[in-house]
């Protein structure tokens, strides 16, 4: 090994050091912000190595270099213009976009080494050491490329949230998995000798997994959609772990375990949260997001709709406050809104906080996000476990947009919402939905604590209805 190539080795162990720390600092929303700054000075530092180690080997003609510095300016561009554009309720959407870039870009490079050494002299795969890792690259990158695409279509609206399922999928699924498997196996234990045989089951392998991703996808909900994004994730780091190996890159198969390690524990805690099996999840056919249901209790129930002044006499005259989050506030951009109107309470003497259902918006951590950018303290963003006792001690609950995470039917059986964890709301003394209509949230059942004597129905956009309500405390109260 030449010094050179020591010395990026070094540079890829302190790359790898701050991807693990950057991950550990993540975990805290008030150190959150430096973990992905660590994390991109150690990105920085791993695609330097790497270019001084592609100049000093010299394999790179001028054509190449063409093309890797056009290629990473337009990704530069794309992707600075991109994050600095989307809104914050269309960040699962980039992320699944992310997801899909990354499975699809590891998903290349097995192809081109495949097709590389199949094409030498027909003996270029017999026993090679990394086809392994070379068809699981090509499968899982696939998979995640056309799945990632779905997820996004559905998140963004062009392609429909209702679990989309046709005649035969399941046996269609079942055959595209043998293919999938079968043709990935042969290649391992027996490839071809003919490169063009090798590269035609190859290619039938790709072909079969990126209809596997779409039609994994698609008969999947929109209530699981934040899981499933989590599981593509994962899926994405585990390609590009398999990325690694096939180019042999150190840098690349810690970087990508890390993604799919933790994106593995990130997609079971989602899981856990919806008292949902990762399996059933995959199978579908939860949450269509576009039609009522019964939710197997009390139905017919009469809503009580207050104004902005009475529930602005509420807030302002009670001990204690929970506001609670949901996608309504994420969609309306309402969070600098709650968190003036929740300063107006604490002037007056008002114990606020906020309550955050880890399944809240699109995907996890998206409130803790949108209001961490209106600049509410850490302390207030309080978990499932830990705020819903307090919830039988509150005065009012606030809701803001929230639906399925706050409906009581999760506690009986024979409902799409059955055996959910929810946050207790309807334990408090008394409740105020922000809401812009009695729409359903995405598992589309009627949420009965809209109907419960002790709620009040506040019908507006979260963003107008919380600027109403901070005017009414001011006016009414001072």
């Amino acid at each position: 090994m030449s010094g050179v190539e020591t010395g990026v080795e070094l540079v890829y162990l302190v790359a790898a050091g701050c991807f693990v720390l950057g991950l550990h600092l993540m975990n805290s929303p008030a150190t959150a912000r430096r973990g992905n700054q660590l994390s991109a000075v150690g990105m920085i530092a791993a695609i330097v190595a790497t270019l001084v180690l592609i100049i000093d080997a010299g394999t790179v003609k001028p054509v190449g270099w063409v093309v890797l510095i056009v290629g990473a300016a337009i990704g530069a561009v794309a992707g600075l213009v991109g994050a600095r554009r989307v809104a914050m309720t269309a960040i699962p959407q980039m992320v699944s976009l992310f997801n899909a870039v990354g499975g699809g870009a590891a998903a290349i490079v097995a192809i081109f080494d495949f097709v590389t050494l199949a094409s030498a002299d027909g003996t270029g795969l017999a026993g090679e050491r990394f086809l392994i890792a070379t068809v699981l690259d090509v499968i899982i990158g696939a998979v995640t490329f056309a799945g990632s695409l779905i997820a996004s279509g559905k998140l963004q609206g062009k392609i429909s949230s209702s679990p989309i399922v046709f005649a035969g999928v399941r046996i269609l699924n079942v055959l595209l998995t043998i293919v999938m498997l079968g043709g990935g196996l042969w290649l391992i234990v027996a490839p071809p000798s003919a490169s063009g045989a090798a590269i035609g089951l190859l290619c039938a392998v790709l072909v079969a997994s990126l209809a596997f991703g779409i039609t994994m996808v698609l008969p999947i909900g929109g209530a699981d959609m934040p899981v499933v994004i989590s599981l593509l994730n994962a899926f994405t780091g585990t390609a590009v772990a398999m990325a690694g190996f096939v180019v042999d890159n150190s840098v690349l198969i810690i970087a990508g375990a890390l993604v799919g390690a933790s994106g593995g524990i990130l997609t079971k805690l989602m899981a856990d949260a919806m008292n949902r099996s990762i399996p059933a999840i995959i199978v579908g056919g939860f949450g269509t997001g576009d039609s009522g249901g019964d939710t197997g209790g009390p139905t017919g129930g009469s809503i009580r709709e207050v104004k902005a002044d009475d529930a602005a006499i509420q807030l302002a005259y009670a001990s204690k406050v929970i506001i609670v989050p949901g996608y309504g506030l994420a969609a309306a951009q309402a969070q600098h809104e709650v968190r003036e109107l929740a300063d107006l309470l604490e002037g007056r003497g008002v114990d606020v906080s906020y309550a955050i259902h880890p399944v809240a918006g699109r995907m996890p951590g998206h409130m803790n996000v949108l209001l961490a950018e209106a600049n509410v303290p850490y302390a207030l963003l309080r978990e499932m476990e830990e705020i819903n006792p307090d919830f039988a001690r509150t005065d009012v609950a606030l809701v803001i947009g929230a639906n399925d995470v706050i409906n009581p039917a999760a506690r009986r059986s024979g409902n799409p919402v059955s055996g959910m964890p929810i946050l207790d709301v309807d334990h408090a003394k008394s409740v105020i939905v922000i809401k812009r209509s009695m729409g359903h949230g995405y598992a589309g059942i009627d949420n009965e604590l809209y109907s419960d004597p002790k709620t009040g129905m506040y019908f507006a956009d979260a963003k107008k209805g919380l600027a109403e309500l901070t005017a009414a405390v001011k006016t009414l109260v001072g």
